[in-house]
């Protein structure tokens, strides 16, 4: 199964951490930089120090240039000995640096990974609860800025205690694994799909109104029979009850998730009502 979207907005602070990790590249490079000037430099005044010693040196015989330079042996070796040690440590210092940037770029992607794992449910592989109240704080920001609508699913598992006990519970986990990827492929990139209870689950659908939900809804459920049809669970329709909520400005979303926790258990009952008749 692939992993949860991501989307700029959203999410969990990947902004921060790209910003976080250009700025220390940045130093880094600035580094790197300062030690190529520091070998300019070494060999400008390298340079510098043999034309004082050679322009005087130099004087017009038949129409050639000669030079006639003497140097003692201490300096020379000097001479040496500074530009071996210059090199020495810029070499190890740009090598210092590569690793740096290496150590930088692996503990970020780790971290990262770290990070999300402890947002992404290991089950079914989308968001946890643990992760809602910043992302919903995040969407509701944003529709705020922007203006924009955004709706909230709240989803339920019909009868999840019946899979359990006539199927077992690792056949329940992998349903709601299986019912995590159907609502997956129903929504789209920019959307999120949390686990937001033992058989419930919600989807946040940012730029959206209750009309796009009622779509979303419609799409779930045939994903949902199609899935039936495939003879997954034998003698056993597996189906979701669906609320719908959306935000208004000013509401809270404990206040938005309620209304939705309305709708669906309405949706539920009157599933029963009709199944009764």
């Amino acid at each position: 199964m692939n992993a949860p979207p991501r989307q700029p907005d959203e999410k969990i602070g990947s902004g921060s951490l790209l910003a976080s990790l250009s700025q220390q590249l940045a130093a880094i490079e600035k580094r790197d930089a300062e030690l190529w000037f520091i070998l300019l430099s070494i060999g400008g005044m390298v340079a510098g120090c043999l034309l004082i010693v050679l322009f005087p040196a130099t004087f017009l015989k038949g129409g050639h240039f000669h030079f006639e330079l003497s140097i003692s042996k201490e300096m020379f070796f000097l001479l040496v000995a500074m530009l071996t040690l210059a090199n020495a440590y810029i070499i190890s210092r740009r090598f210092q640096y590569r690793k740096m940037r290496q150590s930088l770029i692996s503990a970020t992607i780790q971290n990262e990974l770290i990070r999300l794992q402890s947002f992404t449910d290991p089950l079914t592989e989308v968001y946890n609860r643990r992760s809602l109240d910043e992302m919903a704080g995040r969407f509701i920001s944003s529709a705020r800025r922007r203006k924009t609508a955004l709706t909230f699913m709240l989803v339920d598992v019909d009868k999840f205690r019946q899979v359990n006990t006539k199927f077992g519970h690792l056949t329940g986990d992998v349903v709601l694994a299986e019912v995590a990827a159907v609502l997956r492929t129903a929504v789209r990139g920019s959307d999120a799909v949390v686990r937001y209870g033992g058989d419930e689950f919600l989807i946040i659908l940012p730029e959206s109104t209750a009309e796009h939900a009622d779509r979303v809804a419609a799409r779930i459920t045939d994903n949902l029979a199609r899935w039936n049809e495939s003879g997954q669970l034998k003698g056993f329709d597996l189906t979701v009850s669906i609320g719908i909520a959306q935000w208004k400005d000013g509401a809270t979303i404990d206040e938005t998730l309620d209304a939705a926790d309305h709708s669906m258990y309405a949706m539920k009952h009157a599933t029963a009502e009709e199944s009764s008749n």
